[in-house]
Formats: structure tokens, C-alpha cells, sequence
């Protein structure tokens, strides 16, 4: 067996706050982690839909970006983009 060659392996301190609300069209559950790898983006989990992505402001401008990354139509897309707008 060959040696493993790791690129990083790193431990950091995090803030993880998890919250679940009811929007207009379906319920989320996530997790937002705060790091300091990511230049003061969060790393976003949706618990249910098993799906992340790591969003700053800039990435809620970006058309398109919410519902790519999370696989979301654009109505519930838009519910998450607001909330995140609103704790990010």
C-alpha cells in the first residue's frame, strides 16, 4: 500500500448554529458553521435536502447561485437566500 500524501489536514475551532424555520413553501433545517478557513464566508448545510455550499454575501448576489448549490426552485430559493441575507 502507498503512503497517503495529504494536501492539509487541519483542526479549527468553529461556531455552528443550527436553526429550522417554516417558509412559505417548505421547512429548513440547517447548520451554518463559521470558520476562519473560508475568508468570513459560512459553510451552509441543508440537514434534510443533504446538500452545502459555502456563501458569503457576494454569493447571494450571484443569479442563480441559491438554487443551483441547494437544487432549489427559484420560490424556495428565494425564501433561503433572505434568511441568509439576514444572519450571514
Amino acid at each position: 500500500m502507498t503512503e497517503r500524501f495529504f494536501l492539509y489536514d487541519d483542526t479549527e475551532q468553529t461556531k455552528t448554529r443550527f436553526v429550522s424555520f417554516m417558509g412559505e413553501h417548505q421547512r429548513y433545517d440547517l447548520a451554518l458553521i463559521q470558520t476562519e478557513r473560508y475568508y468570513g464566508k459560512r459553510l451552509v448545510l441543508d440537514i434534510q435536502g443533504g446538500r452545502f455550499a459555502i456563501i458569503g454575501h457576494d454569493d447571494l448576489e450571484e443569479p442563480g447561485y441559491v438554487e443551483e448549490a441547494f437544487k432549489m426552485p427559484a420560490e424556495e430559493a428565494e425564501e433561503l437566500r433572505a434568511f441568509l441575507y439576514e444572519v450571514l
